[in-house]
């Protein structure tokens, strides 16, 4: 079996030798600061609200199929395929460009018959596999290919074989265009018009160092492909960012805000850095003043020529830090805020060991990856499975502007890693002070990481009742309380908080809400791409897509889509005596085959989507299921930008605002994390899961965008806040119940009354809050706060672990 792999790989590296580190890596150059968190990490129940706090556990009903890789697991994995000398790898540590190496090691989700045979049935539990992302550096075309690794643990009959089940690529490989670092090339190239940057940026520099330590130089993400001569060439456009600076903050401490994104310069370089042999790379051009020049030697003679246009940088300052502005107090502001408090503890079950939680008739396990972070499978409600899994696919920030940076760039985030950069909430501000935290690992580089509270599950008061009803003599109302699992991802400038909040009603709502720093424009000739935002800034217009995939089970799992859209029509009834009246009907159709499975949203919200099971119609005849309704911002929205250049063919899965599938174990995602080094071959190809499969009556994926047409504006300085950042769908029951469940809760209250009193007070059992709360036990010390550890897997040394928190920008 490892002579035929071996043979495989061989034949598709030519000869096999190593790998860069992923490309976030480039920008860490000189003057690039990492944040470092110090203080000791967070305990996994913390923060008593009263002495009465409790903290139930369960024991999940099954094993947890798709839990995380363990340290050991990964170590143990990491240390086999280094035993496999075909592959001829190199530790990360050692690594060069020209070594293979390892970028990531992370659980493959299990096949679903097997998963529900294994929960339903009398099956066994699903065999382990881990998929193992190398990086093959040794050939001018490197590569990177993914490998499936198992079954675990690790024993004689383990095996390695390139994951073609799970990605579209042949071989389960994408090519690599950027595999040497290219940054200290676009520095030596800045530094040879050293003069004409000083002059233009207003800057005295005296080395190269004084360059990096000023400016970095960044652009495009992903790179692009010019065709030159009948020949493809790669190309790369960068600009130049002013470095955070030291900023005198109000208490009078030095302070460096991460604000390098709204600190754009106005000057371009055009590269041409196809191959390896970077002595064959070149400049090609370069953008300033909305001017194009071809040479070094043309815009030099340009600049030095009488009536050059030298545009005002953009300096940085107090204005992009994100501390209270001074010397203004609101009133009755420095009081404390109102808090929310758990008198009575918590009121979930939680297996922290498989991940299993348990809420008011919900039940469902959390898995994790370095990919896309959290994920949710096996959601039942009242005994029965709902979804399957539920979970973020891929987020894509899609830039438009006149300079070609801004035009160039379409961030798909998952190659940074939502799980990577997954950060440790703050207590009362992510998440209540009484919230559980469970942590996570991720497995990338051959270090093993772990984050602090990167879940958070906590009950939350939604501040509207989920049912009143008044009357003349009494009025009803119902307490709307929902479970809340959240994680927080700062992947570069920008911060995405991802919740999923369950309602006692069987209501599911996803949301994303963003802040942090915008990446911004350099203001000149931007019109009609932004709004001028600071004095030589602007706003830089951009589309966030984050595609989530929806594996609905409803009573089965054999499911359809149903439209119900609300439309206008003119209609003589029976009763109308011959007149025809002018009203509304409903519309309905089904969506039966994969060749109407890309879809929009109806003007006017009109359309009710519903996934049914026909099967299982209720009492009335009516079928039973769940229905998606875009909620908050931009729900439903997708790319503005048709046939992206950008993007190519990795963004099928952003032309659309949401899509239907029929299921297959080899159709796991919706896009790969690899697919940014060539999207116009992808690893994953979203685009090739619709080939004409009868739909009806399926086991069926929903795939659905949330998003914003983000234009940034001076209220996004110097962040963006969460309030309009942010998009929700609802995953609601339609004729799924015969009646509203939340009457089973006891949290609700019927007042009757007269005309001059209450008569009656009827509570249904619910108890009160009673006795006093030590404020003191709902605190938290921000000083615990803290950061990733972090424990080197190759050598593994789990007694060794040592902070790694670091930011990609």
């Amino acid at each position: 079996m490892r002579t035929s792999i071996a043979f495989a790989i061989l034949g598709l590296l030519g000869s096999a030798l190593a790998a860069p580190m992923p490309k976030a890596d480039w920008v860490k150059k000189p003057g690039y600061r990492p944040k470092m968190h110090q203080p000791s990490r967070r305990a996994l129940y913390v923060d008593q609200v009263a002495e009465t706090t409790t903290y139930p556990t369960t024991t999940a009903p099954k094993e947890n199929p798709w839990l995380y890789l363990s340290n050991d697991e990964a170590a143990a994995v990491i240390l086999y395929l280094h035993d496999q000398d075909v592959l001829n790898l190199t530790a990360v540590d050692d690594a060069g460009a020209w070594d293979n190496s390892i970028l990531v090691v992370d659980v493959s989700p299990p096949k679903k018959a097997d998963v529900k045979a294994y929960f339903d049935g009398n099956g066994t539990k699903p065999e382990r596999y881990a998929v193992a992302s190398l990086m093959f550096g040794a050939t001018e075309e490197p590569f990177v290919q993914d490998f499936l690794v198992g079954p675990l643990p690790i024993t004689n009959a383990t095996t390695f074989v390139p994951d073609t089940g799970s990605n579209t690529a042949a071989n389960a490989s994408i090519r690599v265009y950027d595999a040497d670092a290219s940054y200290d090339y676009y520095s030596d190239v800045a530094w040879g018009m050293a003069d004409i940057v000083s002059d233009l940026l207003n800057v005295t520099m005296d080395t190269e160092d004084d360059l990096n330590d000023i400016f970095s130089i960044w652009g495009i993400d992903p790179l692009w492909r010019e065709t030159v001569d009948g020949e493809e060439r790669v190309i790369s456009w960068v600009q130049f960012w002013l470095n955070e600076p030291e900023i005198t903050a109000d208490d009078g401490t030095q302070v460096t805000f991460d604000g390098q994104t709204l600190t754009p310069q106005g000057l371009y370089l055009k590269f041409d850095i196809t191959g390896r042999d970077s002595s064959l790379w070149s400049l090609k051009g370069i953008l300033y003043a909305d001017e194009f020049y071809e040479t070094e030697d043309e815009f030099r003679a340009a600049w030095s020529a009488p009536g050059f246009n030298k545009l005002i940088p953009n300096y940085a300052g107090e204005w992009l830090g994100t501390d209270k502005v001074p010397n203004v107090t609101l009133p009755l502001e420095t009081l404390p805020p109102p808090m929310q408090v758990q008198p009575a503890g918590q009121r979930f079950y939680i297996d922290p060991d498989q991940k299993y939680v348990e809420w008011m008739g919900f039940t469902f396990y959390l898995s994790f990856t370095r990919d896309t972070g959290m994920s949710l499978y096996d959601i039942n409600f009242q005994g029965d499975r709902i979804i399957y899994e539920l979970g973020m696919q891929e987020a894509v920030a899609h830039y438009a502007g006149n300079d070609p940076v801004q035009s160039g760039t379409a961030y798909l985030d998952s190659y940074y890693g939502f799980g990577m950069y997954t950060v440790t909430q703050v207590p009362g501000f992510d998440m209540p002070t009484y919230g559980t935290c469970l942590d996570s690992n991720v497995h990338a580089s051959e270090v093993s990481k772990q984050h602090p509270c990167a879940i958070s599950i906590f009950e939350s008061d939604a501040g509207y009742a989920l049912q009143r009803h008044s009357t003349s003599s009494y009025v009803s109302t119902t307490k709307n309380i929902a479970l809340v699992v959240r994680s927080v991802a700062t992947v570069g400038n920008y911060d995405y908080t991802t919740s999923y909040s369950f309602f006692l009603d069987g209501t599911i709502e996803v949301m994303i809400q963003a802040s942090g720093y915008i990446q911004s424009a350099y203001y000149y000739a931007n019109e009609g791409y932004g709004y001028k935002i600071h004095d030589n800034l602007s706003g830089s217009m951009h589309d966030h897509s984050l595609n989530y995939k929806v594996d609905f089970d409803i009573l089965g799992g054999k499911n359809t889509m149903i439209k119900h859209s609300v439309e206008p029509v003119t209609k003589a009834f029976k009763w109308s005596n011959g007149v025809e009246r002018n009203t509304m009907h409903i519309v309905e159709k089904e969506i039966v085959n994969e060749d109407h499975g890309k879809q929009f949203w109806g003007a006017n919200g009109k359309d009710h989507v519903i996934v049914v099971n026909k099967d299982t119609p209720n009492k009335y005849g009516e079928y039973r299921g769940y229905r998606m309704s875009p909620s908050k911002g931009g729900a439903g929205m997708h790319v503005t930008i048709a046939n992206s250049t950008n993007l190519a063919n990795a963004g099928g899965f952003t032309t659309h605002a949401y899509y239907v599938t029929k299921h297959h174990d080899s159709e796991t995602r919706a896009a790969s994390a690899w697919s940014d080094y060539d999207p116009w071959n992808p690893m994953r190809d979203f685009n090739t899961y619709f080939d004409g499969e009868d739909i009806e009556q399926e086991d069926i994926v929903v795939w659905f965008n949330l998003g914003m047409h983000h234009v940034p504006h001076t209220g996004d300085i110097p962040n963006t806040v969460m309030t309009t950042a942010q998009s929700a769908m609802l995953l609601t029951p339609n004729n799924y119940f015969l009646s509203d469940p939340s009457r089973q809760v006891t949290n609700m209250m019927r007042i009757n009354y007269g005309a001059d009193n209450v008569s009656t007070v009827d509570t249904f059992g619910s108890v009160a809050p009673n006795g006093t709360i030590n404020l003191e036990n709902n605190l938290w010390d921000p000083y615990t706060y803290s950061g990733d550890v972090a424990v080197r897997k190759f050598p593994y040394d789990p007694t060794n672990p040592y902070n790694d928190t670091e930011s990609i920008v």
